[in-house]
Parts: structure tokens; sequence; C-alpha cells
């Protein structure tokens, strides 16, 4: 026989709220719903590390689910329906989307909104230099990052450059199986003694994020940056670009990890930028099911 509750549980079952794990909440359809949603989420994290990157996916959806472009209508000087559904893409980094309704606008809208950027280091515009028979790339940290974190991890190049002639670069290194990846270097435990003796914001600087991409020297004995040379050359077989090109390109590093479940039952997702894009995906989606 169960005890019977006193005055006081009753009370704090009708007055307090007590918050329930999710899981706990949901039945195993629900279930099968998430663990699909998040494999997608998944992909569209790897595939989306950048705003421009997160732009570029995000327009071609929308174009093969019947969005047009804003531009578009005007220049067809199609009137809006009820319905209708239209796009902006602002500086291939922002991305406007809506469905429009059926009631007038005074009555008001629905929004939705969510930050596509993500903290992440850049480079500086002239940024390859030699030091210590080393090809290093000088950068500047976007966001608010715990610099301790980025160092001693592989690293991948996201961005574009502008050449001379206009012609714009993609570039893309650190993500496909074959490609290879960068870092920024931390000092070994045994030689870090006098490091480790400093707060955790001192021990690895902003100015010390430094990426290492090269080691090799060009084959000139009369080349005084030899390892600078080499790299200068690689980038111009493969992207026809040179130490100029820099100036004009932006380029951002961020870390080579794929999205991964995290977990003996994958309840959770490790990946990078789920700041903010686990906000805007579902915004996303919520807008594609509208």
């Amino acid at each position: 026989m169960s005890e019977q509750k006193t005055e006081g549980q009753l009370l704090n079952e009708q007055l307090s709220y007590a918050a329930k794990n999710v899981w706990e909440k949901i039945s195993a359809r629900e279930k099968e719903e998430v663990f699909s949603f998040s494999e997608r989420y998944k992909t569209f994290l790897n595939n989306a590390k950048t705003e421009r990157e997160f732009t570029t996916v995000v327009k071609e959806v929308l174009q093969k689910k019947d969005f047009i472009s804003v531009e578009k209508a005007a220049q067809s000087g199609k009137k809006l329906q009820p319905g209708d559904k239209v796009y902006q893409i602002v500086r291939n980094k922002t991305v406007f989307m809506s469905v429009i309704g059926r009631r007038p606008l005074l009555e008001g809208v629905n929004i939705l909104g969510a930050h596509i950027d993500s903290p992440r280091i850049d480079l500086k515009p002239v940024p390859l230099y030699e030091d210590g028979g080393l090809a290093l790339l000088k950068t500047h940290y976007y966001g608010g990052i715990k610099k301790y974190q980025w160092v001693a991890v592989p690293l991948a190049m996201h961005g574009v450059l502008v050449k001379k002639d206009g012609s714009l670069v993609e570039v893309c290194i650190g993500e496909a199986e074959e490609d290879p990846v960068f870092t920024i270097t931390d000092l070994l435990p045994h030689l870090a003694a006098e490091q480790m003796q400093k707060k955790m914001s001192e021990g690895i600087t902003g100015e010390g994020l430094n990426l290492l991409v090269g080691s090799i020297p060009y084959a000139d004995e009369k080349v005084s940056q030899k390892i600078k040379l080499n790299i200068l050359k690689i980038l111009n077989d493969k992207y026809g670009i040179i130490e100029e090109d820099f100036i004009s390109a932006e380029i951002e590093i961020v870390p080579a990890f794929k999205a991964k479940d995290v977990g003996f039952d994958r309840g959770l997702i490790g990946a990078y930028g789920q700041d903010d894009r686990v906000c805007a995906y579902p915004t996303f989606m919520a807008v594609l099911e509208e």
C-alpha cells in the first residue's frame, strides 16, 4: 500500500516545475525522428563550415524547393501571392527567405533568425613567412575562442581568393581524406615548464596562433627563403595564385574534424560550428516545411 502524500508534497507537485530529460518525454517513433534529423544535421555541419559555404548549400536547396530570388521575382513583374516562396542572398554570407502569408502584414509576421558565422581563425592580408625552418601563415582569431583549444590539432583551410584578373578561386584544403591538414604548434610537455606556470589566457596567445603550412625547401641555394618559395610554388601550380593575391583573400581556418556522435548511446553530437548552426539549421528546415 502506497504512502499517502502530505499536503506539502501535493502543493509542491501543483506549484513547482522540474525539468525533465527530453529522452524521457518522447516516444520510440519520435526518438527515431530525432536520430534521422541529426544525421542530416551532421551532414550539413560537414558541408557548411563557413558563412559562404552555409549560404551556398542553402541556396542550392532553396532552388530545388521552388524558392525564387527576389531579383528574379521583381524582373518578371510577378506580384507575390500567399504561399509564394522567395529568398535573398546578401554578399554570399547572409540568407533571407520568406513564405508569403495569407493575412495582411499589419496583423503580424513570424520571424526566425540565427547567425551563421562561427568562432574561427582568419588569415592576415599578407600572411606567409618563413621562420625556424618552417613556413607559416600569420592569423587573427575571430569571435570568442579559447586559444589553447586551437593548438596541436588538425586544421583545414576554407575560403576564397580574388586574382588580379578578377576571377574568384575557391579554397577548401584539409577536408578530403587525401588532403593535407595544417596545425598551430605547441611546446612539448618537457619543454613547457615556463609555459605551464602562466595563466591559461597567457599560455597560448593570439599572436602565437600562426599556422604551420610547410617545411620542405625549394631546391635552389641562391634563394634566401627556400621553404616559403616552395609553398608559393605549390599554391601557384595548384591554384594559379601569387603572394599578392592573399591581400584580397578571405581565408578561414577551422577544425578538420567531421561531425561525430558522442557517447555509447550516441545521444550527443560533437562538431565544429554548432554556435550557431544548432539554431540556423532547424530554422532553415522549419521554413522549408512551412
